[in-house]
C-alpha cells in the first residue's frame, strides 16, 4: 500500500508533548469510548456503537465499512464525498482534562489536514453545548501511522461528549480508522508569557545614542520580568537625520552586540530593526536576540515603499518562523502589514506571535478610514495570532487573536506589556477555535487559479 502523510507545524510544540505524555502514561484512565478498535460489528455490518453520519444530498456521500483491519471511509467516483461516524460520549466530568487520541492510516489523500477531521464537542443532558465542538489536533506522521493527538478541558456545565471521525472531500483516497481513545488525564499546564512592546520615537539623536536609549528599553522590560520585548523599525536611523550609507552595518556588528549585551543581562529575548550591510548590498531588516544575547535569527523586509526602493534598499525573499523556549514567532516590518499574505504564511507555518517594528502607523479609523490599529486587529482575527506592533505613530499594541486589544501605550512612552497562555484556544461563537480551523477550511487550489 501507498500511505500519504500530513505532517501539520503545530505552533504549539509544548502542548503536544504534554499530550503524548498523557497518552504514554503506564497508569492510563478508564477508557471512555466503546469499541474503540471497530472489532465488534453489529447486526447491521457496521462497527458496534458507532452511529454513521451522511449529508442530506445523498450523492454526495462517502462509503463507510468495516473492514477486517478497521473502519474505512473512501469514495473513489466521488471526490467531493463527506461523512462519518459519531458515537455519544458519557460519565464527562465538567473542569475536567481529557487526552483524545485517534489514528489512522491515510492513502492517496491529497490534502489530509482538511479531509480527516476528529471532532469533539461537548454536550450538556444530550445537547451540544457549542455547535462546533473542538478539533483534535493532527494529523502528524509517528512510526508510520497518522495520529491526532490532544487534550480538551471540559466546561463545567459538561456532563457528556459527542466524538465525531469525520472524511471530508478525499479526492479518490481513503482514511482506515484503527483506533481512538478518550480518557481522563491530568490538564496540560499553562504556558504563559509576559510579552512587551516599546514606544520610543527619538529626537535629535545619533545612532550611538538611540541604541543607549533602546537599550534602557531593554533593562525597563528586565525590570517587569518580560519574555520577550519588541523595539522599533531601523532604530539607529529614527530620529538621526542620518541617511543609510552612515547607518547601515553587518549583522552581527556592533549594533547586535550591544543589544545582545542588554538581552543577556536581562535574560530576555528582543525584537529590533536595524539598517543591515551585506556586502554591497542593503536590507531593512529586524534581528531576534535569545536571552543569552545570541542571534536567534532575522527577518528582511519585503515589500518595500516608494522612500525605501529608491534608496537602494533591496527587498527580502522568506516569511521565517522561530523557535523560542515559549512558543513560535514571526517577525514583519512597517509596510509589510499593508499586505494580507505575509501574516497568512506565517501562521501556516505554525507562528503564534508575530511581532512588527514599525514606522508607522496604529492611528486609529478617521473620516471613515480603516487606519493601521484595526488593520493589526484585523490580521490578528484573521489569523488567529497575537500581533505585536512597536511603532512610531499612533501606538504600540499587544493585540490578541480575537483581534482585542491587550495593553497599548496610549500616546506614552516606555514599555507595554500584556501576559497571556499560548495554550488558550477561545472559541468564536458559531464557528469555533478559528487558528484550528482556518487552515482546515482553506482552499488554496483556488487561490492559484485565480491568479493565474
Amino acid at each position: 500500500m501507498v500511505i500519504s502523510w500530513c505532517s501539520v507545524v503545530l505552533g504549539t510544540a509544548i502542548f503536544g508533548l504534554a499530550c503524548a505524555s498523557a497518552l504514554s502514561s503506564p497508569k492510563r484512565a478508564e477508557e471512555l469510548v466503546s469499541n474503540p478498535d471497530f472489532a465488534s460489528r453489529g447486526e447491521d455490518g457496521t462497527p458496534s456503537d458507532w452511529t454513521i453520519w451522511l449529508p442530506v444530498w445523498q450523492d454526495a456521500s462517502c462509503t463507510i465499512r468495516k473492514v477486517p483491519d478497521g473502519l474505512l471511509m473512501d469514495a473513489p467516483a466521488r471526490p467531493y464525498a463527506v461523512g462519518g461516524v459519531f458515537q455519544q460520549l458519557k460519565e464527562i466530568q465538567g473542569g475536567q482534562a481529557y487526552a483524545v487520541e485517534a489514528i489512522c492510516q491515510l492513502q492517496d489523500v491529497p490534502a489530509p489536514h482538511r479531509s480527516v477531521l476528529v471532532r469533539l464537542r461537548w454536550t450538556r443532558e444530550g445537547k451540544p453545548i457549542h455547535p462546533a465542538g473542538m478539533l483534535i489536533r493532527g494529523p502528524v506522521l509517528t512510526d508510520g501511522r497518522a495520529i491526532f493527538e490532544d487534550i480538551l478541558i471540559a466546561p463545567d456545565d459538561a456532563d457528556g461528549a459527542l466524538l465525531q471521525l469525520e472524511a471530508k472531500w478525499l479526492q479518490g483516497g481513503s482514511v482506515l480508522w484503527k483506533k481512538v481513545s478518550v480518557r481522563l488525564t491530568a490538564p496540560p499546564a499553562p504556558r504563559k508569557v509576559r510579552i512587551g512592546t516599546v514606544y520610543l520615537r527619538p529626537q535629535e539623536s545619533t545612532p550611538e545614542g538611540n541604541l543607549k536609549l533602546f537599550c534602557d528599553q531593554i533593562d525597563e522590560a528586565g525590570k517587569l520580568e518580560l519574555d520577550i520585548v519588541c523595539l522599533g523599525e531601523a532604530i539607529t536611523l529614527v530620529g538621526t537625520g542620518c541617511t543609510i550609507n552612515e547607518c547601515a552595518e553587518p549583522i552581527p556588528g556592533p549594533a547586535t552586540d550591544q543589544l545582545g549585551a542588554a538581552a543577556r543581562r536581562n535574560r530576555i529575548w528582543v525584537i529590533a530593526g536595524l539598517t543591515e550591510r551585506d556586502g554591497k548590498t542593503v536590507y531593512n531588516t529586524a534581528v531576534l536576540l535569545d536571552r543569552e544575547g545570541q542571534i536567534a535569527g532575522k527577518y528582511r523586509k519585503v515589500h518595500l515603499p516608494r522612500e525605501e526602493w529608491r534608496q537602494g534598499i533591496t527587498p527580502g525573499q522568506d516569511y521565517p518562523v522561530f523557535q523560542t523556549d515559549f512558543g513560535t514567532i514571526a517577525i514583519q516590518i512597517c509596510y509589510d502589514w499593508f499586505f494580507p499574505e505575509p501574516e497568512t504564511i506565517f501562521a501556516l507555518h505554525g507562528a503564534e506571535i508575530i511581532f512588527a517594528p514599525t514606522w508607522g502607523n496604529t492611528l486609529t479609523d478617521e473620516d471613515g478610514r480603516v487606519e493601521g490599529e484595526n488593520v493589526f486587529r484585523v490580521r490578528a482575527r484573521d489569523n488567529g495570532v497575537y500581533m505585536v506592533p512597536s511603532v512610531y505613530s499612533g501606538n504600540s499594541l499587544v493585540i490578541d487573536p480575537m483581534g482585542r486589544i491587550l495593553a497599548s501605550s496610549d500616546g506614552k512612552q516606555g514599555v507595554f506589556w500584556a501576559e497571556v497562555d499560548l495554550n488558550t484556544r477561545e472559541r468564536l461563537p458559531w464557528v469555533g477555535h478559528w487558528r484550528s480551523i482556518r487552515s482546515r477550511h482553506r482552499m488554496p487550489d483556488t487561490y492559484i487559479r485565480g491568479l493565474n
